[in-house]
């Protein structure tokens, strides 16, 4: 690595507020310690050149013959997001170990233009990154929801604002092995004084404006620019609470968001704390969304199935059947089964006793499932009135027709318990 390019990253990493992984945080200063030039002499190590995630999934080359910037098939697009998140820069691809939220923004703005996708995968392994334009990201990904379905696949790690990015997603999907969370922002101070005395070096700072140079690597922090850093750290702090609020709308508040005080968890632990939805894989969530998103009556695409095929032979032909509608009634019938016993196990759990308005506000306007009903009954206070459930799709249209702005959404006129109830359970197709 270039003297150059590690100025980038200390630029980047020192002194701001990032929404990392701690993890990250201690390699990106152990990469840096002693390998400044001008400070130090230690050689540098090259940065490993990273394979693209989705190499095998898809082709970037759409029907009219035109080129995406995102691989798709069976009308599902993916935008890999592997690697630290910046703000700015070119980086689409994942060779500079580097993804910008910039880069990620025009994947997405392409894929939601493009009539051949209907769906949309967010495949996510990154520990996070730069706090700044991470909300503007996460406030596109819900705008472009509300449009075309995007779900969120942990594969394998969501991480502070990786996990930002993710929240705004209508659904996010985890392994038994992801790590998903780190909701919080860290910033870091080098104080070399130490290192360039030891070396003889004495640095003298001249400069107009009080606040010019705080923060300066060359002594400890004084306790009133400690006090300004911490402060702006609780400010991007309060964006971030806000940002997954607004993605996951009832299943984590902020409030709840807070409380997990940036903990990872591991594989589906994320989603007893109303951070994910599911557990599943790659795979699965690309063959759901292409079958949901299939035109009636079924259709032809090509899609790559090996992984050792040589780029200039053809990929092989997939024929999805015809949808059955026997099957579709069975389908129908089973997924209302199961939504029947989900509604009565929240209706009938010990935390839904003395809260049977919040329950019932659960059961019928939420996909939650009882395990992640319980904890949200249990810190209402008993006898409460239920809030309004506004559906997220409905608050994120009214966020996007207001500039992004939280602009309260008019209340509906509430239906009977009966209305909502047929709601959940459609006819079966003729």
């Amino acid at each position: 690595m270039t003297g150059i390019a590690l100025h980038q990253i200390a630029e980047r990493a020192i002194n701001r507020p990032l929404m990392l992984h701690p993890d990250k945080a201690r390699i990106i200063l152990s990469a840096l310690d002693g390998r400044l030039p001008g400070i130090a002499t230690t050689s540098a190590t090259p940065v490993r050149e990273q394979p693209e995630a989705t190499a095998f999934y898809g082709t970037r080359k759409r029907g009219d013959g035109r080129y995406a910037l995102s691989p798709a098939a069976n009308g599902v697009a993916v935008i890999s997001i592997v690697g630290s998140l910046v703000n700015r820069g070119s980086w689409i691809g994942a060779a500079s170990g580097l993804v910008s939220y910039e880069g990620i923004g025009a994947q997405l703005d392409d894929a939601a233009s493009d009539r051949e996708v209907k769906a949309i995968i967010l495949d996510i392994d990154s520990p996070g990154g730069e706090a700044l334009g991470m909300a503007g990201l996460a406030a596109k990904v819900r705008a472009i929801n509300a449009q075309k379905p995007v779900v969120a696949v942990v594969n394998d790690m969501a991480a502070s604002a990786a996990y930002g990015i993710a929240s705004g997603a209508g659904r996010i999907v985890v392994s038994q092995t992801s790590l998903t969370g780190s909701i919080g922002v860290v910033l870091m101070h080098a104080d070399r004084s130490d290192q360039l005395a030891a070396e003889g070096v004495a640095v003298t700072l001249i400069h107009a404006g009080a606040h010019k140079v705080d923060g300066h690597p060359f002594g400890p922090l004084s306790d009133a620019v400690r006090s300004d850093l911490q402060s702006e750290v609780l400010k991007h702090y309060g964006i971030f609470l806000d940002t997954v609020a607004a993605g996951r709308g009832g299943r984590l508040s902020r409030e709840a968001a807070q409380a997990t005080e940036a903990r990872v968890y591991l594989g589906e632990e994320a989603i007893g704390f109303g951070l994910a939805d599911e557990v599943g894989t790659f795979e699965q969530v690309a063959a759901d969304l292409a079958a949901s998103t299939a035109p009636a009556g079924g259709t032809t695409t090509k899609v790559r199935t090996t992984m050792s095929q040589d780029k200039n032979s053809p990929a092989a032909e997939t024929t999805p059947a015809a949808p059955d509608a026997a099957a579709l009634n069975a389908a129908r019938a089973e997924g209302a089964t199961a939504e029947r016993a989900r509604i009565k196990s929240i209706l009938t759990s010990d935390a839904a006793k003395g809260r049977e308005g919040q329950a019932q506000a659960i059961a019928l306007e939420t996909d939650m499932t009882a395990e992640q009903a319980a904890p949200v009954l249990n810190a209402a206070a008993p006898g409460a009135k239920p809030q309004t459930i506004v559906p997220i799709d409905e608050r994120v249209g009214a966020e996007a027709g207001a500039g992004g702005g939280h602009t309260a959404t008019p209340d509906k006129p509430k239906s009977s318990l009966v209305d909502r109830a047929k709601a959940r359970f459609p006819s079966n197709v003729n």
